[in-house]
């Protein structure tokens, strides 16, 4: 019986761990680069400048 116990309870501590190092992550853990996935892809170097340079552009060719 303490057996099935301690398997639980160390799922449990297993699962809390696991949930909480994503929260971790995704919060407060800034030193992975770019958004709370931490793969330091393209989200995390988004230039807004430049996006609204192609918005705009869009904009003249499709007035045009």
């Amino acid at each position: 019986m303490w057996i099935q116990t301690l398997i639980i309870v160390l799922l449990f501590a297993g699962a809390s761990f696991y949930v909480g190092r994503i929260f971790w992550r995704a919060f407060f853990d800034k030193s992975s680069a770019g958004c709370a996935k931490g793969c330091g892809g393209a989200c995390g170097t988004i230039d807004v400048d430049r996006l609204q340079r192609t918005i705009e552009a869009a904009a003249d060719r499709g007035a045009k």
